[in-house]
């Protein structure tokens, strides 16, 4: 008898504590918004109009960006990391694209300006590196790519659904919901990513998580 209540007054092992969860590394490539949701109910008006320069400026760009992407991709494959002179020149263009259509899906109120250097916008593109890249997964880049732009795509139909909803909202109103604009940048910030893949400024894929 006294054996058995020896036995229940001994205390229960404590369970096996499990090892501390690190938070996920953020993305090589990020958006800053530095907006602060008011919109010009003129300029939101004529958007459209508007924006034409940068677009036609952004299709020239996008063609020298396909022959620095290429030569980039080659060097890569070779040493094993994109060259500085390069990989900063994508992301100028990077940087670039994320101005253009920031405003044109009116999730930034200021007209950008044609260049991309950092810091000249609303809604700024912080791009890390460049870093060293794995040699077999440049290799196969295009398509290892393939699952994220089809994502990508769908994303693109989505962007253009709130930018039609924050153009309304934003004649009405003279600004926009935060969350309207955090979903749009959601969108905006994996296709900058898939971007920043497929040009060979980055080996880390593209993620659905919030950085």
């Amino acid at each position: 008898m006294t054996d058995v209540v020896a036995q229940e007054e001994q205390p229960s092992p404590e369970p096996p504590q499990l090892p501390p969860v690190e938070p996920p590394r953020p993305h090589t490539v990020r958006l800053i918004d530095h907006d602060d949701l008011k919109r010009s109910r003129l300029t939101v008006l004529v958007r459209a109009f508007l924006v034409l320069p940068h677009l036609i400026w952004l299709t020239l760009y996008a063609s020298v960006a396909l022959f620095v992407a290429l030569a980039n991709w080659i060097v890569t494959l070779i040493k094993g990391r994109s060259p500085q002179r390069m990989h900063r020149w994508l992301v100028r263009y990077l940087r670039y694209t994320v101005y253009v259509y920031s405003y044109l899906y009116v999730l930034a109120n200021p007209y950008p300006p044609f260049h991309g250097d950092q810091r000249s916008y609303t809604i700024d593109l912080q791009v890390e590196g460049p870093d060293d890249q794995r040699r077999l997964v440049t290799a196969f880049r295009l398509v290892l790519v393939i699952p994220a732009f089809v994502l990508s795509w769908v994303l693109s139909q989505v962007l253009q659904v709130i930018a039609l909803l924050a153009w309304v909202i934003a004649i009405f109103l003279g600004r926009i919901p935060r969350g309207m604009e955090q979903l749009g940048l959601y969108c905006l910030r994996y296709q900058t990513q898939v971007y920043a893949y497929l040009l060979v400024v980055t080996d880390r894929y593209p993620t659905t998580a919030g950085n």
